[in-house]
């Protein structure tokens, strides 16, 4: 069996001794059924991972004493924030999971004219946090040390306003559009913003705005793709042409 994989939410030193949160110690515990001497590799989002064994296990608490920080190879040399139109039911956090998979760098939602899920207030923030939880599982799973960040919701608007070209490069998909993925070229600092729109895609003028804005329309071929599936084959298309397979 792998060794298994845990967030820890706190600082993590070789030669001390940490208690595991409490979901990680019921995991450990009772679905793994691990044993005192078992191994398990922790992550707090600095990059690292660090090797711990178990020394003590029960049913309110089980500690790891740290033995050594590994350096982290899983990260992608592409920045790419994922400025996502908010999206129905689990398609948000189905795209969320599997873009961290892939190795975006941070998460914008976005809220469109198209978009059907509105959110504001406490409602927000509650969202926000759950999509960050979505981010730790993906995290754990995919076997990554940084933890992309998912920002507070905000207007198509909003973001564009905040956006810079300087070194960045700013692509968002359209089916029509003249110039496909491949024929671009990307800033030398390798930051890419990727705008993706909700179910029924950018208005027309939304798509306007963010060319004012300094985003360049690229399609991903002759088919008109999901919401979901066109961030998942845009991060897999600039890995391939930028990313994990040209390091």
């Amino acid at each position: 069996m792998a060794t298994p994989r845990f967030y820890h939410p706190a600082a993590l030193l070789p030669g001390q001794m940490t208690s595991l949160s409490a979901n990680a110690a019921t995991h450990a515990s009772r679905a793994l059924r691990m044993q005192a001497g078992d191994r398990v590799i922790l992550f707090n989002g600095d990059g690292k991972h660090y090797l711990g064994k178990l020394v003590s296990i029960s049913k309110h608490e089980v500690i790891a004493d740290i033995l050594e920080a590994i350096p982290c190879t899983s990260e992608s040399p592409l920045n790419i924030t994922l400025a996502q139109a908010i999206s129905s039911g689990d398609r948000m956090d189905f795209t969320i999971q599997k873009a961290v998979e892939m190795g975006v760098t941070a998460i914008q939602p976005i809220a469109s004219q198209r978009s059907i899920v509105k959110l504001s207030g406490d409602r927000a923030e509650k969202r926000r946090e759950h999509w960050q939880n979505v981010v730790i599982s993906a995290c754990e799973q995919s076997g990554r040390a940084t933890i992309p960040h998912v920002a507070m919701p905000v207007s198509l608007h909003e973001w564009l306003s905040q956006t810079t070209e300087k070194q960045e490069t700013l692509i968002t998909l359209a089916p029509d559009a003249q110039i496909a993925l491949p024929e671009m070229t990307i800033s030398a600092h390798k930051n890419i913003s990727l705008l993706i729109g909700p179910e029924g895609g950018l208005s027309d003028d939304e798509i306007r705005l963010a060319s004012q804005h300094g985003y360049t329309s690229v399609r991903m071929g002759p088919r008109i793709l999901r919401t979901e599936t066109a961030a998942l084959a845009a991060i897999a298309s600039m890995q391939a042409l930028w990313g994990d397979f040209v390091r």
